[in-house]
């Protein structure tokens, strides 16, 4: 450990060399808007960019016209290339072309790998840089106006996975059931019966839920119930992966939202007939 992180200092203090670099870029949550200036600016420098599965194929306009571009995504059991195919990519390409971007769905710090993609390039010298990018954990369910935390409603939030590397249930979900913060579940869906029989377990059957399906983009799928009820609903909604599942008292609130802007209305058309 003490000679890796030797490495990577070493590495992070010599940025100068223009050669060959990583850039772990996070492209956003799926609309293509909600990627940042900076992600594209380093996008367009890049001589080779392997991006994934959930990246916005429209990102990919802002890479360099000569630029080699290659799909790497992995989705569940569906792989175009394995992890260490990947990062053999990385090395390979870094040191023939330069430059390499790779595009990332989301934060390439959430869920996204970019750790193991680090240690390759500190172990063939190829220095690296970050570009973070917004959460789907944050940023679907404020798209759907569900705030995380809310004063009186909910102070804290956890952001948990559904699946562990193993393919089981993560054991952190038995925590956060048992918490009052709000819940977001990535990569839960496989496992969305038992979630639900574990939060019922912990006394939260009429815990409302949320499942976002492919959120921010045109193909964006919503389910809403409560625990005791979601899988029914989400199977009628034929909602699947990927797709998002947040728990807690602040799925309620754009239904209130809704009422007090109907009300406001309301007492708009009275004011201007009382006129």
């Amino acid at each position: 450990m003490h000679d890796r992180v030797k490495t990577l200092n070493i590495i992070y203090c010599n940025m100068n060399n223009p050669a060959k670099m990583l850039s772990l870029i996070g492209a956003g949550p799926g609309d293509p808007e909600l990627i940042t200036l900076k992600a594209i600016r380093i996008l367009r420098s890049a001589k080779v960019v392997l991006y994934d599965a959930l990246v916005n194929d429209a990102l990919l306009e802002h890479a360099a016209p000569n630029a080699i571009i290659k799909y790497v995504g992995k989705r569940c059991s569906q792989h175009s290339r394995t992890q260490a195919e990947i990062n053999e990519l990385i090395v390979s390409s870094a040191y023939e072309y330069g430059h390499v971007a790779r595009l990332k769905g989301g934060d390439p710090f959430i869920f996204g790998r970019a750790t193991e993609e680090i240690e390759t390039a500190a172990l063939h010298n190829i220095p690296v840089q970050i570009i973070p990018g917004i959460s789907s954990a944050l940023a679907v369910p404020a798209s759907q106006m569900i705030p995380l935390t809310s004063r009186g409603t909910a102070e804290s939030f956890w952001v948990t996975t559904g699946t562990t590397a193993g393919g089981t249930l993560s054991p952190d979900l038995k925590l956060a059931a048992q918490s009052s913060a709000t819940v977001v579940i990535l990569m839960g869906m496989q496992h969305l019966l038992p979630i639900t029989k574990l939060f019922t377990a912990h006394g939260k059957a009429h815990t409302p839920v949320a499942i976002i399906q492919q959120g921010t983009t045109p193909m964006e799928k919503v389910a809403t119930g409560h625990i005791y009820n979601i899988t029914e609903v989400a199977q009628a909604a034929g909602i699947g992966s990927p797709a998002i599942i947040v728990i807690g008292n602040v799925v309620d609130l754009p239904m209130h939202f809704s009422h007090l802007t109907t009300q406001q209305l309301s007492l708009h058309d009275v004011h201007y007939e009382i006129r």
